[in-house]
């Protein structure tokens, strides 16, 4: 599978914020965001949005739900690459820490995460056939 048009030559911003639906609706005001998609948690809050502002995609949910790792920072970075066995090889070997070895994800992509010596946390993507 080839990476999705709007996810191509960027780093994909994902902001944790506390009311994640109040969000949404600021930056659709503010900024004229759509909304693309949105999956609640059973809690009612959200696990995961995705917006276009402007043409450009912002990932965003709420600070604390069963998908963010305890202690997150509030800016998670996604990139989608061709090899994500390879790229999170070579993160590690540079000092990142290995929070998820590559895995296939029920979405359609296989994931790693990493959190680099500065405390960001990476999720590097590869679509699956």
């Amino acid at each position: 599978m080839k990476i999705p048009e709007h996810y191509q030559y960027s780093v994909v911003p994902h902001i944790l914020v506390d009311g994640a639906a109040q969000a949404i609706t600021f930056y659709a005001e503010a900024f004229g965001a759509t909304e693309l998609f949105r999956l609640d948690g059973p809690d009612g809050r959200i696990t995961h949005a995705e917006l276009s502002i402007q043409g450009s995609t912002v990932m965003l949910g709420d600070a604390e739900t069963p998908h963010t790792p305890p202690a997150s920072p509030n800016v998670l970075l996604h990139v989608y690459v061709p090899d994500v066995d390879a790229l999170t090889a070579r993160a590690t070997a540079a000092g990142a820490e290995l929070l998820a070895a590559p895995a296939d994800m029920p979405y359609g992509a296989r994931q790693s995460t990493v959190r680099d010596p500065f405390g960001h946390l990476w999720f590097f993507l590869t679509p699956l056939a």
